[in-house]
């Protein structure tokens, strides 16, 4: 992971599935604990051994599956979880305070069931709070033994650096993951993040790598949204993605998987894992065949000529100051591009 001494498997599963009950992050899908564990059994006979869950997915109860998959199987396992966003109207229901990092996490202990969580994150930043006492409060919490790694989500380039540098001036564990939002139909995290991720040692820990649904395969040129999609539903809450950029890209993905025999969402997935930065790539699953399917984008390498027309059918013109005269020869020199 990054710097680090952590080590994480290429892919991660993401139990945003597991529970199924509140609002928006409830939707996601209605995994039980029984069914749960027979993912997990899947996951740890590939080799995938870290699981991502939140405190706001489906209301805690995410967590409380998660716990109850891994019961009698912790020291196989790694957990990463998240906190930061709104329980509730509160005050104290939100943020990245000293008093809310330590509810949140002592919650969280106790629905997976656990004495410790292997990679605690941010899950976004939280400007009413100095960093100074967010980054105090996770240092305790390491050193009680609480946690063990700390990360962040959805970090902008000059919060995450803001951060880092704090931590540098205090003398308290740097954050050595981002879990950030990355596919083929939304590159923005190579423009800054992943540069900084480069520089500072931080590693992606990737969400939604299937373009929030868009890549699943289903949705081609020409052919309307399948009935029964959850985008019917949920496509305005995700990133948004130009009609005929999903398209090219979809067109790219339809052409290589007919060479290589792979599913359109193994070969999405696998171009994610050769990009830098990248530590892990979380897969979502809603049954025991999503589960195999998404396991299926490891082992195996795109050639160098299909990940350069993915290059191409996902290339977008980069927003100021990345225009792409820094490629010119002075800036290049100066800025070596680092992918795509």
């Amino acid at each position: 992971m990054g710097a680090s001494g952590l080590k994480v498997p290429a892919l991660s599963l993401g139990t945003g599935t597991f529970g199924g009950q509140g609002p928006l992050f409830g939707s996601w899908g209605t995994t039980d604990a029984k069914e749960a564990r027979r993912l997990l059994d899947i996951s740890l006979e590939a080799g995938l051994t870290m699981f991502d869950s939140a405190d706001v997915y489906s209301d805690g109860a995410s967590e409380e599956v998660l716990g109850q998959a891994v019961n009698g199987r912790r020291d196989q396992v790694l957990i990463s979880t998240k906190a930061g966003l709104p329980l509730g109207d509160g005050p104290g229901e939100a943020g990245t305070s000293r008093a809310r990092l330590i509810k949140a996490v002592e919650e969280a202990l106790r629905r997976l069931g656990t004495d410790y969580i292997d990679l605690f994150q941010l899950h976004a930043f939280d400007a009413a709070t100095p960093v100074e006492e967010v980054l105090g409060t996770l240092g305790d919490l390491v050193r009680a033994g609480k946690i063990r790694y700390t990360g962040v989500s959805n970090f902008s380039g000059w919060e995450l650096m803001k951060s880092l540098a704090a931590a540098e001036r205090l003398g308290t564990p740097r954050y050595v993951a981002h879990q950030v939002y990355y596919s083929l139909v939304g590159r923005d995290y190579e423009w800054e993040l992943m540069p900084l991720a480069a520089d500072q040692g931080v590693g992606a820990v990737v969400w939604s790598p299937l373009g929030w649904g868009r890549l699943t395969g289903r949705i081609r040129r020409g052919r309307p949204l399948p009935e029964g999609s959850r985008l019917h539903d949920t496509a305005d809450y995700g990133p948004p993605v130009e009609e005929e950029q999903l398209h090219r890209v979809v067109d790219a993905l339809e052409e290589i998987a007919q060479e290589t025999g792979r599913a359109v969402p193994q070969i999405a997935i696998n171009w994610l894992l050769r990009r830098p930065t990248v530590s892990s790539v979380i897969i979502g699953a809603r049954n025991e065949e999503q589960l195999r399917q998404n396991l299926g984008a490891v082992g195996w390498s795109l050639t160098d000529d299909q990940v350069a027309r993915l290059d191409a059918a996902s290339s977008r013109t980069a927003p100021y100051p990345y225009f792409p005269y820094r490629r010119q020869e002075g800036f290049a020199r100066l800025n070596p591009p680092m992918a795509g």
